[in-house]
């Protein structure tokens, strides 16, 4: 079953992320959700989702890695470079980590990205006549 995050560009609330992310945690059903997570800026958006990270939250999804460790082997990185990229992710609500004895194991609840990346900024809807 497909399990899609919507991504856009805008105000950074999280917080139906992390009620998302706290219902999959109940063990809730979670199909009728539809989590959102917005990105501050569109420098942010760049620096979260560049080729690295992305590479790291497919590794995650199709091999479900037992811990960081793991991972980095997966993607042929060094562990600590991989865990400062795998720390972001999780601080953005990308991913999250269940600990396993002294491991950390990092989950993606999702596997599917779907973004909403406007090429107008909310300035330019306003009308100046209703200023």
């Amino acid at each position: 079953m497909t399990q899609t995050l919507h991504v856009t560009i805008g105000s950074p609330d999280r917080s139906g992320l992390e009620d998302h992310l706290k219902a999959i945690d109940a063990g809730e059903d979670v199909a009728a959700h539809n989590p959102m997570l917005a990105i501050e800026d569109l420098e942010t958006f760049g620096r979260i989702f560049c080729s690295t990270n992305l590479e790291l939250l497919e590794a995650i999804v199709e091999h479900n890695p037992a811990s960081i460790r793991e991972l980095a082997r997966l993607v042929d990185r060094n562990p600590p470079e991989v865990l400062e990229n795998v720390n972001e992710l999780a601080d953005y609500g990308l991913l999250e980590f269940k600990e396993d004895g002294r491991a950390k194991r990092p989950v993606v609840w999702y596997n599917e990205i779907d973004v909403n990346l406007p090429l107008i900024s909310t300035e330019a809807y306003r009308d100046p006549e209703n200023d």
